[in-house]
């Protein structure tokens, strides 16, 4: 019962959050200096064609009727059309979103791959050569940004030692540099978080119990410590992944990757002012359900949780 409880109590406060950003997209997009007719059909549009685009964007309405439709068709996941190909902005988005989510998945597979075991081992060896290195890890990972250091690599190992491919998908292949770009930055968070709460759960009583009780150190640190330890990170791994699955915009670009990146790009140069809003209304979607099944996952591993 209290974890349906703290589930029911996410849902509402899920809801409440979507209703809130996609609040602020439809009034921070309508209080952008300029019309955005104007800005789709140039200077050169007459005047009819000008009033045909406010027509079909639906900004000739009053603005009360503009929000109770956006609040409607995002109820039912409608985006409207793209201005360019008259496409549904929602279709044009799943045929590119596979793509990103592998990219974020792998991404984030990486970090966490980089940044437990380092984290974990600078913890339980402070001062030690593994405290440096994740010393150094988390410092350049937090310094470096991402776009630059795919630029790096394309520079070493796609140009000077062709060793994976310059662009494109059509491999697994292809996928490894940008995962790898985007992956350093998020292992360099997930690694702090991981040191500070390892190191935390080192000095906590059960511990010095344990090893009272004559325990192994390496069963003390790697069963009861490690365990513990890690429950927080699962909330910092679904926020970071829905950081990762904004910055493949940036990464997308740098690798030619056609996914959502470079499509929402191509909405910005194009003028495509549907495709472009209901990009960011589905990136918002997607980042605050992932934290929604972080939260419910935490609640599940540490009932704890569930009493607050």
């Amino acid at each position: 019962m209290k974890l349906a409880r703290y589930i029911a109590k996410r849902i509402v406060r899920l809801v409440l959050t979507l209703f809130i950003i996609s609040t602020i997209i439809f009034f921070v997009v309508r209080v952008i200096p300029g019309d955005p007719a104007l800005i789709i059909g140039g200077i050169e549009s007459s005047e009819s064609d000008i009033q045909a685009i406010r027509t079909r964007l639906g900004t000739d309405r009053p603005l009360w009727v503009q929000y109770g439709e956006f609040l409607w068709n995002t109820l039912h996941l409608d985006f409207g059309r793209s201005m360019i190909s008259d496409e549904p902005v929602l279709s044009l988005i799943i045929q590119r979103f596979p793509l990103t989510l592998t990219l974020a998945v792998l991404g984030l597979l990486i970090g966490i791959l980089i940044a437990i075991p380092i984290g974990v081992l600078s913890a339980v060896h402070p001062w030690s050569s593994w405290h440096y290195i994740g010393l150094v890890i988390s410092q350049l990972g937090m310094a470096i940004p991402s776009f630059w250091l795919g630029i790096l690599l394309l520079l070493f190992f796609a140009i000077k030692f062709p060793i994976f491919p310059l662009f494109g998908a059509e491999s697994f292949s292809g996928l490894v540099l940008p995962a790898i770009s985007l992956g350093l930055a998020r292992a360099a968070i997930i690694l702090r978080h991981t040191r500070a709460s390892m190191t935390e759960e080192l000095s906590k009583e059960y511990i010095i119990t344990a090893r009272a009780k004559g325990l192994p150190e390496h069963i003390i640190r790697y069963k009861h410590a490690l365990k513990n330890a890690l429950l927080p990170i699962i909330t910092i791994a679904g926020i970071e992944f829905g950081y990762m699955l904004g910055g493949a915009i940036l990464i997308e670009q740098v690798f030619s990757l056609p996914g959502l990146g470079r499509l929402f790009l191509y909405g910005i140069y194009q003028r495509d002012f549907p495709l472009v809003q209901g990009g960011v209304q589905f990136i918002a979607i997607v980042f605050s359900l992932v934290n929604f099944a972080a939260d419910v996952l935490y609640a599940i591993v540490n009932p704890k949780i569930r009493l607050e």
